[in-house]
């Protein structure tokens, strides 16, 4: 009989898009069940992607996040409710500065599981009156994942000091730190 502490965890994938993919990053690289995040590029038409080709608006790709997650650890219900909590899903094409389809709000799921799940957070989202207006986040089938630039990769970790870190996301890494404290990964 194999050692089950051998046997390689199961892991799932997620892909999220909730505005500035530096910001998500940001946010479930501390997220405890998380692998692995990579910023990148879906939802759209154009093969291979460049950040400039993205922001120009033309190729219908949003900036995303794409994470391996331990369904163990960190359901993916959990993954969902973390991304409703830690951007706007109610603008359309816009999270603070950030304007554009590339900052829309979306889920792109791998399974029908996935995709019910989703569809289920939006509608209780959307009964909650606390939030005042309906959540405009799309929920559609990844079709392809595409990386972003190296330089993007772990960047609020790497230029914290930079204006828009500061700015934007520093103050949603507290508030993120502060609701979600129960669910930080331990730091190495």
């Amino acid at each position: 009989m194999a050692d089950p502490t051998l046997v390689a965890k199961k892991t799932e994938e997620a892909t999220v898009g909730g505005g500035c993919f530096w910001c998500t990053e940001a946010v479930f690289s501390e997220v405890r069940g998380v692998v692995k995040v990579i910023p990148g590029y879906a939802g759209g038409t154009v093969a291979d992607p460049t950040y400039e080709d993205v922001c120009g608006g033309g190729t219908g790709h949003a900036e995303v996040v794409q994470m391996t997650f331990d369904p163990t650890v960190l359901p993916y219900r959990d993954v969902l409710e973390i991304f409703f909590a830690t951007h706007d899903p109610t603008t359309m094409n816009r999270q603070g500065g950030d304007t554009g389809t590339q900052y829309r709000s979306i889920v792109l799921y791998n399974s029908p599981a996935q995709r019910a799940d989703a569809e289920a957070a939006v509608r209780e989202r959307n009964a909650e009156e606390k939030l005042g207006r309906r959540v405009v986040t799309q929920v559609v089938p990844l079709e392809k994942f595409y990386p972003a630039e190296e330089y993007h990769w772990n960047y609020f970790r790497k230029n914290p000091d930079r204006g828009y870190c500061q700015m934007v996301i520093s103050p949603k890494m507290k508030k993120f730190r502060k609701s979600y404290s129960d669910r930080l990964a331990t730091p190495t």
